[in-house]
């Protein structure tokens, strides 16, 4: 379902896919596809959870697209999404090479008939009228997201997004733990990951909500298979009794 908020129209599209519309038509997307999410096999896989499901979405409506890290790449999914004359903002650190590698067959973004532009933490830039801001992520390296010291994600592998789109501050967090970056962020719309593994949880996202004070919450990236187990509801009732509004978008 699509969420209204002020003058924009917000819909998680599953995983890490976010689905932003102004009022004047500018569309923005984060991290399209994967897990089936985009291609209308996600239910066969994993259905079950609350979580979007949808037939084979092929939109490519998309103004700008943003890429978080290698894990959240997939140019399937951004092909889906993005327009013909679209704009893909990409995290300096993801590698093609890196993900093939690692045994997913992806297409470099340079290869995308898009215009590529690649960021790096604290860049500032607007495309189509919308301004772009990237956040440090990453994990801890003495926090529970990283195995013998190890972090899932290290700072320096990926970034989140700070997208004020029509006026209106919107926070992806990307796969990061809280960190001390997102402590002085102007938010409207916050737009964290909840997932039990891999990034900040429920209750860490609650509190950050509570610190914020943004206007809405919308979780993404949970549910979408069994690693990213969170129970949803007892986060939405644990953000509104903290007098934050919050909003779930699942089918």
């Amino acid at each position: 379902m699509a969420i209204e908020h002020g003058d924009l129209t917000v819909s998680w599209l599953g995983y890490a896919t976010a689905r932003i519309e102004a009022s004047d038509g500018t569309v923005v997307y984060t991290d399209p596809g994967r897990y089936g999410t985009l291609d209308g096999t996600w239910a066969q896989q994993y259905g079950g959870a609350s979580h979007p499901s949808s037939d084979p979405y092929d939109a490519r409506d998309g103004d700008l697209v943003v890429v978080t890290h290698d894990h959240h790449y997939d140019d399937d999914g951004i092909e889906r999404v993005a327009s013909e004359d679209a704009t893909l903002v990409v995290y300096e650190d993801v590698s093609a090479e890196r993900i093939t590698a690692g045994g997913r067959d992806v297409v470099p973004p340079e290869d995308l008939p898009y215009d590529v532009r690649r960021v790096a933490y604290g860049d500032e830039l607007t495309v189509a009228g919308v301004d772009v801001e990237v956040v440090p992520a990453y994990n801890h390296p003495d926090g529970p997201n990283a195995p013998g010291g190890d972090p899932i994600h290290p700072e320096g592998f990926g970034c989140g997004f700070r997208l004020t789109v029509d006026g209106v501050p919107c926070f992806w967090t990307g796969d990061s733990d809280v960190i001390d970056a997102h402590d002085d962020l102007e938010v409207s719309l916050f737009m964290p990951s909840i997932a039990q593994n891999f990034t900040m949880d429920r209750h860490d996202a609650a509190d950050l909500a509570e610190r914020l004070a943004p206007d809405l919450v919308l979780p993404i990236h949970y549910n979408t298979f069994p690693d990213l187990e969170a129970d949803s509801q007892a986060f939405a009732g644990d953000v509104a009794g903290r007098g934050v509004p919050v909003v779930l978008d699942e089918d």
